[in-house]
């Protein structure tokens, strides 16, 4: 096909597909051949001018982002880095555990993109845990922090773990004893911070600022919005599409964090059950319409991070598939009938309709992350 004719039919396209979107029509619905090339030609505009996400609600939102680079990152001054090479040092040695067998690694390895591929943890004395583990790496883009949002800042996180039963199983005073006790914590600690005994307060900011210092390693999708229009196939743009469009899932996932940082109720409470039951954020506010309700994960890396969920149960397809069916709305059992605090599945979420194939599409995009 000649040079001229090819741009042609490549600024028809465009301007198909801008015409459409204008008038509030389903934009590229040509056979699968000509749409990929609508959609390439739709996305590969600026993002200013990429279709208007679905939202649903009326909750803020912001545009995809990309990662910052490192430069970006150290030019924000978001973390010392002498703080950092201590708290890595830190976050890799059981000796912030009771037994002295556990790590903040042994939850969050780095070979596992700072989850640990299990359903749930295991701690002190082999003690499973009772919530998945994410990854740590998206922490700098986060907070409030953990499943339940019962930490504010990094520094405060990085102490939870230490004292939990489940965990760690000690107390901070008593690891601030063991580390001036240590042979060369204190002068790790005083090349950093002044001379003086570790502290409480030295110590969250080590561990933080490592946490900081972990951003994940740029994807495909930074790339692309990065300009290289070539970064994603056919696929995983008509996925890009579904993701802000007809799958909704900018509701909750946005901004370079691709995280609303909210909580909401997907109907995986369990309310009631002998297993699974889980209160969620109500746990932190004590108020009932918090049960089941459950901060919004990251989804950098969400392909390297299963089991999914707060409770680790499901696989990524799966998890999919509940969010193409409107996920689960559990009714009260006969029982249940005059409880006031059955929680309720978040309104936001409604059924889908997708396709096989738009659910292919969809998850090839997630594995771009």
């Amino acid at each position: 096909m000649p040079r001229f004719i090819m741009l042609q039919y490549g600024l028809a396209l465009l301007l198909l597909g801008t015409s459409l979107l204008a008038n509030g029509a389903k934009p590229c619905a040509e056979p699968p051949e000509q749409q990929a090339r609508c959609l390439r030609a739709l996305y590969e505009q600026p993002i200013s001018r990429w279709p208007k996400p679905t939202i649903m609600g009326d909750g803020p939102w912001q545009e995809l982002a990309p990662l910052p680079t490192h430069a970006e990152w150290r030019a924000r001054g978001a973390y010392q880095p002498q703080r950092a090479q201590l708290g890595e040092r830190l976050f890799m040695d059981p000796i912030l555990s009771r037994s002295g067998q556990i790590a903040c690694a042994s939850c969050h390895e780095p070979s596992e993109s700072f989850a640990d591929g299990r359903r749930f943890p295991f701690g002190h004395d082999r003690r499973v845990g009772r919530r998945n583990s994410p990854s740590v790496a998206t922490a700098a883009l986060l907070g409030p922090f953990f499943w339940d949002g019962r930490s504010m800042t990094l520094e405060e996180q990085s102490m939870h773990p230490i004292e939990d039963p489940l965990e760690m199983a000690f107390s901070v005073p008593e690891l601030l004893e063991r580390l001036n006790a240590d042979e060369s914590y204190p002068a790790a600690f005083a090349a950093v911070f002044d001379d003086g005994p570790v502290t409480r307060e030295q110590l969250g900011l080590a561990l933080a600022d490592y946490q900081r210092s972990l951003l994940p390693q740029r994807s495909a999708l930074d790339r692309f919005l990065r300009g290289d229009r070539q970064a994603l196939t056919d696929q995983q743009i008509h996925g890009l599409h579904l993701f802000r469009t007809r799958g909704h899932c900018m509701t909750c996932h946005h901004g370079a964090a691709l995280s609303d940082r909210q909580f909401h109720n997907l109907g995986l409470t369990y309310y009631g059950r002998d297993r699974f039951e889980d209160w969620g954020r109500q746990e932190v506010t004590g108020d009932p319409a918090d049960i089941g309700k459950f901060r919004t994960p990251s989804l950098r890396q969400v392909g390297r991070t299963g089991p999914w969920m707060h409770n680790g149960l499901f696989q990524l397809g799966g998890v999919l598939n509940m969010y193409n069916a409107g996920m689960p709305r559990p009714r009260p059992r006969p029982e249940q009938a005059d409880d006031p605090h059955f929680p309720k599945t978040s309104a936001l979420l409604v059924p889908l309709n997708l396709k096989a194939d738009e659910l292919e599409a969809l998850e090839a995009f997630l594995q771009t992350l």
